[in-house]
């Protein structure tokens, strides 16, 4: 048998199997089988295959090689369909890819016969006949010839192909963006219930959560109704999220109702911040009960919290007082100021952060106050502010500062004060609410009773106190320790002025109170530089300044004569001439010696000289020794040595003497005059005088005097003129009368002195030159010497000057200008009277030599000097100097060079106010001109008036542009803005630079210039313009560079160069001229050059990169962003041309009606309902909605009505009071619609033209 039998329908053998069995010889089972003989050589094992296969059987079975054919016909195939669909896509035909297909088929349909796999062997006709059959094919498709099959075609290529390349780079199918059905979202059912109606918080209170109060109730009234479900909504301020509650039974129950109007009201118990709503309330007859659209707020309690870094502050010092305010904004404070003399209230209003926005904020306020679509809380949140108060301390006391109320946004009011209105929270006051401050005075000292004029004298090697006085302009304080900084210089080194000198020592003296100063000993100046009390930093008045010294120590020397009785010519006293040495005043003290004991007596002189007269009043032994001596200095020093003790035997008669004055006696008229009678002899004394006057004569006696002096007043004398007062006669116990002839006279004024000024040149003005002294003229009337007191009106001191006089036209001499005032005036006895048109004189002073920079110079004042602009080194600058004086002048002034340190020292003269200084710019660095002496025809130069006047100037050096590889050839793309090479230049100077390069192309004579500003290092990377740039080869040169001083070079012609070689650009042009685009819409190009092309693009901050084989490049809009072509290159140029072609992807306008969900409400009859629409896009936005009838089981829903509304606000609501099924269907914004409506057979979105 030959192999298996097989039906006429089985699959046919594989041709070597078939090949196989006929080789096998046949046997028979009755017996050996006699074989042929074999062949000399084997052809072929009989295993082995045709021996026309290409591939053996045993390496891959021949099934296995025709499905390989199979799929790599199918590959070849869907490959082929793929260029197809790129083609239509295009809207193109190529004859490239025909040839490249029919290359393709070509081999195929050749190339599988020669494999000679089983079945699939035909023959050469055949070949070529799939060949042609395919061409024809390849033709028609690649040439877009029309096919009848080609709708099945394109369905799908489109199924298996449709995938596009989007602006991200990302391969996506269109399908998947146009067919967007999160664009309309949502519905809004409403149902018509039953009248019955709801509503929270009717009255409209405000509600706070704070520490004293925990929880609030919330009343919720019900009108027509018996509620057996009642859900709230509770937003929460802080995560912008909601909650349901749902009262229980219990909190249900527990209402009060009105059963007469059917209303009841339950009450709510709320522990937590929020904004609280109605949400859903259910009736017994289980239908839901309208409810009035109000939110209830409740809020943070208002609080606040003073405080301030410190407690104790100064007169003048700001209160840095931050008040911490807490609650929900806007709010308001009330505070209560209380200082020593006032109590005032003060109060802010609208505190609230910057950019702050609330619902709150309206003159009328919504029923709701939650914006559709935008659940935003921020604004209901408890702020904190820090509001801070800086406010002048004056007066000094106690300040207190008190928080009496804060008000919230909504109402709320924390009262802190005693007295509450009705309705408020009372809160007691703690000590955040309140900050006292404690304003001290601040302290004053200066010197008292030593100054520059009278010195402060101390003995060698002895302690005194400084005398300071301490105290405050105001009321000072229980403690007055304070700190003395205090400034001491030698007597040894002070200057020929009298002022510190190079030895200077600072120290601190700390005083526990106002009376106490530092003890010092060495002799120096002391000067007073500051003073602080325990809290406050004081003021240093004049005199500040204190001098020590110490004098030399006192002596004395005695010359004594004995007094004798002319009479019996006994002994009756010792004249003694007293010479000292020390500092006057002095006071000596000596002991008197008798049998009675011994006396102390003292002496008190003025002066260095003193002639003193011991007369004792007794009989007796005396003996006089001098013991002590004091001076203004020193006290108690010792006298030694016999010359100072001396003895003497007395008895003096019975005497009376007037005590003469040492000159003539002036009394003033409407006076008395008192004179003084000194008696010797033994007590009581009988005294008789006569007082002559005008050829009169009247007698007075005086009995039983009892001391030794007797003063003698005489009645006031009213008229003036020569009278005498003269002793007659003394009688004493012995009762002896003794005859006196003792006698003065005095004249009685008749008229009171008299001051004024006198002219100068018939004025009471006078012009001089200043530091001389100026006597100016007085007119005197009475008797020398006057006392004259005075001041300069123009001394803000204030200091009055007292001044003796010694001639009717004398003269008082000043040496400060202003204008003198005449305030008083006395003779040598009477007090005088000031001439009031005569009493002020005016001193003026010529004005001293100053320069000073002129007007027409352009100089920036610095500190101590004057700044000229700078210039470059080797310009030419000069500068004017104005000269104010009496000319001619002389002016010395030197120039400083910085670094360097050269100085050059200059002068000129100058008939004229105005002088040009020539400024040296001969090298770079900083010059100072320093004019230091200054002279004119009326002052010589005076280096402690005069104020030197210093010009600054600096000099710039000039800037360099050199290339840094200078010579090297450089590639340039013509119009191509990025990418090109630069050229590297190094710059010398202080930037920003501007430069000149000049560029020369080969054929052209005439080189382009460049300006280049603004570039801010030293190091330069250059990109020549494409304005300036043709085809072929350029010359590039720098010509100019000027740095930030303005200073500027230029380089020599044959300096160095660089050479730039400039190539051809590729371009890309849009399509469509429009640049706004949709989501799902392709933005198409045009390129020129030579392909293949890259194309740089921007989208959204990122950059990317793509290639195009041929001349167009198309991408989908996958999402919204701004697409814009930045750069383009292709193969022949290598060049990236930049380019800035923008479009627009906008986003599709998507809407959402109640949040994109399906939300049934139920209203009742008459009743509205709320319907949100949410739009998202572009405004204005126009959409279209249809209210259909209710969905019910068994029936079919169907559109009532259909209405198109317009909204420019990206939120629209609409009442309605109708029953039905809102849904939207179509939506557009300012660029682009969508719509779920079919027409003509599907839907879809577009671009909307304008």
């Amino acid at each position: 048998m030959n192999g298996t039998p097989r039906l006429r329908s089985a699959y046919p053998s594989t041709p070597g199997s078939v090949r196989r069995t006929a080789a096998t010889p046949p046997s028979s089972g009755n017996g050996p089988v006699a074989r042929p003989p074999l062949p000399p050589v084997p052809l072929a094992p009989a295993n082995a295959s045709s021996p026309d296969s290409l591939i053996p059987e045993h390496l891959v079975s021949y099934p296995t090689q025709r499905l390989w054919a199979t799929l790599a016909y199918s590959f070849l195939l869907v490959w082929c369909l793929f260029d197809w669909w790129k083609l239509v896509e295009a809207e193109a035909t190529s004859m490239g890819l025909f040839l490249k297909w029919l290359s393709i088929f070509a081999i195929y349909c050749y190339g599988l016969p020669i494999l000679q796999i089983p079945w699939l062997e035909w023959s050469s006709a055949m070949a070529s006949t799939a060949f042609i059959v395919h061409g024809i094919l390849v033709a028609m498709l690649m040439f877009r010839v029309p096919l009848p099959i080609e709708g099945w075609l394109l369905f799908f290529t489109k199924t298996l192909f449709d995938r596009e390349m989007s602006v991200s780079e990302n391969s996506v199918r269109p399908a998947s963006i146009l067919q967007n059905s999160s664009l309309i979202m949502g519905r809004q059912i409403i149902n018509i219930l039953p009248e019955g109606s709801a509503t929270m918080n009717p009255g409209g209170l405000s509600f706070c959560i704070g520490n004293n109060h925990p929880s609030v109730q919330i009343p919720i009234r019900f009108n027509q109704t018996s509620p057996i479900h009642i859900e709230l909504l509770r937003f929460d301020f802080d995560t912008n999220s909601n909650e349901s509650i749902i009262l229980t039974s219990r909190e249900r129950k527990k209402r009060y109702e009105d059963k007469e109007h059917h209303i009841a009201t339950v009450s709510y118990t709320a522990k937590k911040p929020g904004l609280y709503r109605l949400h859903k309330i259910v009736d017994e007859t289980k239908l839901e009960v309208q409810r009035r659209m109000s939110d209830t707020l409740v809020v943070r309690c208002p609080e606040v919290k003073v405080s301030a870094p410190e407690t104790d502050k100064c007169i003048g010092d700001l209160s840095d007082l931050t008040m911490e305010i807490e609650g929900t904004a806007p709010l308001k404070i009330v505070y209560t100021r209380t200082t020593q003399k006032e109590e005032s209230t003060h109060h802010f209003q609208s505190i609230q952060p910057e950019n702050f926005a609330s619902p709150l904020l309206g003159s009328t306020r919504a029923n709701t106050l939650v914006v559709p679509g935008s659940p935003d809380f921020s604004w209901a949140r408890s702020q904190v502010i820090k509001v801070p108060l800086n406010e002048s301390m004056t007066p000094g006391g106690t300040w207190t500062y008190s928080i009496d109320e804060i008000h919230d946004a909504v109402g709320n009011v924390a009262n802190f004060s005693i007295k509450g209105e009705d309705g408020e929270h009372l809160y007691p006051k703690g000590h955040n609410l309140e900050h006292s401050f404690a304003v001290h005075e601040r302290p004053v000292a200066h010197f008292t009773g030593c100054d520059s004029r009278n010195p402060l004298k101390v003995a060698n090697g002895k302690y005194t106190k400084l005398p300071i006085r301490y105290s405050y302009a105001g009321p000072g304080p229980d403690d007055t320790s304070h700190t003395l900084s205090l400034k001491f210089s030698p007597i040894d080194t002070l200057t020929a002025s009298g002022d510190h000198g190079e030895t200077v020592s600072f120290t601190e003296f700390d005083a526990k109170s106002a009376g106490q100063t530092p003890q010092i000993n060495h002799p120096g100046l002391y000067t007073l530089v500051g003073v602080k009390s325990k809290y406050c930093d004081g003021e240093v008045r004049e005199p500040a300044s204190c001098l020590l010294l110490n004098p030399p120590e006192p002596s004395l020397s005695i010359t004594s004569e004995n007094i004798n009785d002319k009479c019996a010519g006994n002994s009756i006293g010792l004249l003694l001439d007293l010479d000292m040495i020390g500092t006057p005043p002095f006071v000596v003290r000596y002991d008197v010696i008798t049998k009675s004991g011994v006396r102390q007596e003292r002496v008190e002189v003025d002066g260095l000289r003193h002639q003193l007269e011991l007369k004792p009043k007794h009989a007796g032994h005396f003996k006089y020794r001098f013991t002590s001596i004091d001076d203004a200095v020193y006290k108690g020093h010792r006298l030694t040595g016999d010359s100072l003790v001396l003895e003497q035997d007395v008895r003096p008669p019975a005497s009376a003497s007037l005590r003469k004055p040492s000159g003539p006696i002036d009394a003033c008229i409407e006076e008395p005059v008192e004179i003084k009678v000194e008696l010797t002899g033994e007590k009581p004394f009988t005294l008789e005088y006569e007082l002559v006057y005008g050829g009169s004569r009247k007698k007075f006696k005086v009995k039983d005097i009892d001391s030794d002096v007797y003063k003698i007043q005489t009645s006031s004398l009213d008229r003036g003129g020569e009278y005498s007062l003269a002793l007659a006669s003394v009688t004493d116990k012995t009762g002896c009368k003794i005859f006196l002839n003792s006698e003065v006279k005095f004249a009685v004024r008749h008229q009171r002195p008299r001051v004024s000024f006198g002219h100068l040149d018939g004025k009471y003005r006078t012009v001089e030159i200043e530091g001389r002294r100026i006597s100016l003229p007085l007119r005197l009337n009475g008797r020398a010497p006057w006392e004259l007191k005075y001041r300069n009106i123009d001394d803000t001191s204030g200091k009055i000057m007292t001044q003796t006089l010694k001639s009717t036209n004398d003269f008082i001499k000043v040496g400060s200008s202003g204008t003198y005032e005449l305030l008083e005036v006395s003779d040598d006895q009477c007090p005088g009277t000031v001439d009031p048109k005569a009493s002020n004189f005016e001193v003026e002073w010529l004005p001293r030599p100053q320069i000073k920079v002129a007007d027409t110079a352009v100089l920036i004042p610095s500190g101590d000097r004057y700044v000229k602009r700078d210039v470059c080194e080797g310009d030419v600058d000069a500068v004017e100097v104005s000269l104010v004086g009496s000319s001619p002048y002389h002016v010395g002034y030197r120039i400083t060079h910085k670094p360097s340190g050269t100085i050059h020292p200059k002068e000129f003269d100058a008939a004229l106010g105005l002088a040009t200084i020539s400024m040296d710019t001969s090298k770079a660095g900083t010059y100072e001109y320093r004019f230091s002496e200054l002279s004119d025809s009326l002052y010589e130069h005076d280096s402690k008036t005069f104020t030197p006047l210093i010009l600054e100037q600096k000099v710039n050096r000039k800037p360099s542009a050199v290339f840094t590889k200078p010579g090297q050839s450089y590639k340039y793309c013509k119009e191509e803005i990025s990418g090109d090479e630069v050229i590297p230049i190094k710059l010398e100077g202080l930037p920003p630079f501007s430069l000149e390069v000049d560029i020369k192309h080969q054929n052209s004579a005439r080189p382009e210039t460049v300006k280049i500003a603004n570039v801010e290092f030293n190091h330069y990377d250059f990109r020549i313009p494409h304005r300036v740039l043709s085809l072929g080869v350029h010359q590039v040169s720098v010509r100019k560079v000027r740095d930030a001083n303005g200073c500027q070079q230029k380089t020599n012609y044959d300096g160095p160069k660089v050479q730039v070689q400039v190539y051809d650009v590729p371009t890309i042009y849009p399509q469509e001229t429009r640049t706004d685009y949709c989501i799902g819409e392709r933005i198409a190009y045009t390129l020129s050059g030579q392909a293949p092309f890259e194309i740089f693009y921007d989208f959204e901050g990122v950059q990317r990169k793509a290639k195009s084989q041929t001349t167009n490049f198309r991408r989908i809009a996958e999402k919204p962003g701004t697409f814009t072509i930045t750069a383009v290159s292709d193969k022949a140029s290598n060049c990236k041309a930049s380019t800035a072609i923008t479009k627009i992807i906008h986003e599709m306008p998507s809407v959402k009606i109640s949040k994109g969900r399906q939300v049934e409400v139920d209203i009742h009859e008459g009743g509205e309902a709320q319907i949100l629409f949410e739009f998202w896009g572009t405004p204005p936005f126009e959409f279209t909605y249809t209210r259909s009838t209710n969905a019910r089981k068994g029936q079919k829903s169907r559109v009532l009505e259909t209405r198109h509304e317009v909204s420019e606000e990206h939120s629209m609501v609409i009442q309605s009071s109708q029953e039905g099924t809102y849904e939207v269907v179509s939506i557009k914004d300012k660029f682009c619609s969508f719509s779920t409506m079919v027409s003509g057979g599907e839907k879809g979105q577009k671009l909307l033209q304008f």
